[in-house]
């Protein structure tokens, strides 16, 4: 093995978690920081816990509830436009009409 190359092992690195826990494990880094471990996981506790460090259930929670009201939107908008064409079919007579017309007054 280069010397110098290669960085230093500590055989007793101490892992503390935020919820308080530390225990002791080989690591580069003589001491390191998590946010989780077994012991307050929910699959080793067997308890339901959101583990939300970003705001990310919250963030969905947004989009969902705005994407709801997109769609409502979206749909009212879409009804609102049948309703003008149907409004401007009854206005104008169709294509059918004006040549029944026409028919009905070659015939008399």
């Amino acid at each position: 093995m280069k010397a110098n190359l290669h960085p230093n092992w500590n055989p007793e690195a101490k892992v503390i978690c935020a919820c308080g826990n530390t225990f002791i494990t080989g690591s580069i880094l003589p001491e390191i920081r998590v946010q989780i471990c077994s012991s307050c996981h929910p699959l080793f506790t067997g308890q339901q816990r959101f583990v939300d460090t970003l705001g990310q259930v919250d963030r969905f929670i947004k989009k969902t509830e705005v994407s709801k009201v997109k769609k409502e939107e979206r749909i009212r908008i879409l009804e609102a436009r049948k309703n003008k064409k149907e409004e401007t079919k009854k206005d104008r007579p169709s294509l059918k009409d004006l040549l029944m017309q026409a028919r009905k007054q070659m015939v008399s």
